[in-house]
């Protein structure tokens, strides 16, 4: 008798058996795989030697453009000091899948409770988890504890008008099979509308999200009023904003946020098209309501100070009924490599940073709004390293013009291009803004 695997333990005649119970005669029978994808069992891959498989990537990616990308919109790149690619790869964190045997990782687990302290310091308050996918979930999991902890019978979970595409398709992916449901409301000028967000929430939102920075870079103004807002209609006041912009802008619990969100790779990794790291903080009463994991200081046997995962709120590690959170796997080394680089940076070298993200975009705009037929910002506001620049012409062929002379931009509207400077292509500034000379 055939006893199986530890992988797949049924005998022959236990999956005979429930092959004629379900009524097909093979195991292949219960998949509709189309032809043109179902694997033959050939690859159709030419065998090479590794010098010919180098060379033949090699051809292949210099068929990529050479673009330098003045791009944003939730993505940021920083320069990424050496010495975090040297110490993240080392083997000990490049081998720790997770950390449940805290005997055998208590570096990693060190590392991650860093990572959190340095949030807790960031925004003020005091509970952090230990990563997140990105900022899209970490938003939707706010919602979700909104809906577990709310304080209304209201199931409107509030959003700006302006937000990344992304983040709103993931909201509502998550959101669906609950009873709450996603509603916008006004900007004005790029920032929140005051008066309008007062006029919808009334005392049925569970909770109301704005962004500091915004998606278009603009930084909101009356904080506090929100938070007013939604304390006073008994709502949570979630803010959206990323770990270098907290090094700047105004703390989230001193303008009373209730959970923040956000990225948090802008530091630690380079431009990654896709793999991100979302921060999620919030308050002490909503602790055993946070999604994912929190990394906890203790003391061992021998009374010395040791880490462990303190809390596990995920469908894997207790029951289904009691979990916060379906999220099954975590960010554990992007965390580690951002908090290697806000280590590096310091208090200082954070604020000096987050500065230059100001200054820099400040400048841009003032240097492309004096070309004939550009007009930026777009917002009266102040930004955080990106604006929106209004154009005279079609922005698509501004932007594929630009294209052309080597720079990449985003087009966010029919006569409109949004334009992000950070410390990597800050000295490329004067080319971008020649480029737009000649293309106009």
């Amino acid at each position: 008798m055939t006893r199986g695997s530890p992988y797949a333990p049924h005998t022959d005649a236990e999956t005979e058996a429930m092959l004629e119970a379900v009524g097909v005669e093979s195991q292949e029978d219960l998949f509709d795989i189309p032809e043109g994808v179902r694997f033959d069992g050939e690859f159709g891959i030419e065998a090479r030697s590794e010098r010919e498989a180098r060379r033949e990537m090699s051809r292949t990616l210099a068929k990529n453009d050479d673009l330098t990308e003045f791009l944003g919109r939730d993505h940021h790149s920083h320069y990424v000091p050496a010495l975090v690619d040297d110490l993240s790869r080392r083997s000990e964190f490049l081998t720790s899948y997770t950390q449940y045997q805290p005997e055998i990782t208590q570096g990693f687990l060190q590392v991650l409770f860093e990572y959190q302290s340095m949030l807790v310091e960031l925004t003020g308050l005091p509970v952090a988890n230990c990563s997140m996918y990105d900022a899209a979930t970490a938003l939707a999991e706010a919602a979700r504890l909104a809906g577990r902890v709310r304080r209304v019978s209201g199931t409107r979970v509030l959003v700006p008008e302006i937000l990344h595409e992304g983040k709103r398709g993931v909201l509502d992916n998550y959101v669906a099979g609950t009873d709450l449901t996603v509603e916008t409301y006004a900007m004005d000028d790029g920032t929140v509308d005051i008066d309008a967000l007062r006029a919808q929430v009334g005392e049925d939102a569970a909770m109301v999200y704005a962004e500091n920075p915004t998606v278009r870079g603009s930084i909101e103004p009356r904080l506090s009023e929100i938070g007013d807002i939604a304390e006073e209609n008994g709502a949570l006041f979630c803010l959206g904003t990323d770990v270098v912009a907290l090094g700047l802008l105004e703390e989230p619990a001193a303008v009373g946020a209730d959970v923040v969100v956000g990225e948090a790779d802008a530091l630690g990794m380079p431009t990654s098209y896709g793999m991100g790291l979302g921060l999620f903080a919030t308050r002490e009463e909503f602790l055993r309501q946070v999604p994912g994991r929190l990394v906890g200081a203790s003391e061992d046997a021998a009374d010395m100070r040791a880490y462990t995962l303190t809390l596990q709120t995920r469908e894997q590690h207790i029951r289904k009924e009691r979990a916060t959170s379906n999220i099954c796997t975590n960010q554990a080394w992007v965390a580690l490599r951002t908090a290697m680089h806000v280590a590096s940076l310091g208090p200082s070298g954070l604020v000096d940073l987050a500065k230059q993200c100001v200054t820099d975009a400040e400048s841009l705009a003032a240097e492309l709004s004096g070309l004939k037929g550009v007009r930026a910002p777009v917002h009266d506001r102040h930004h955080f390293r990106e604006f929106v620049a209004h154009v005279d012409q079609p922005a698509t062929a501004i932007a594929s013009d630009l294209e052309s002379e080597g720079f990449a931009v985003h087009v966010v509207g029919e006569h409109r291009l949004q334009v992000c400077v950070t410390d990597l292509n800050a000295a490329k500034t004067d080319a971008l803004v020649s480029a737009f000379e000649e293309v106009l």
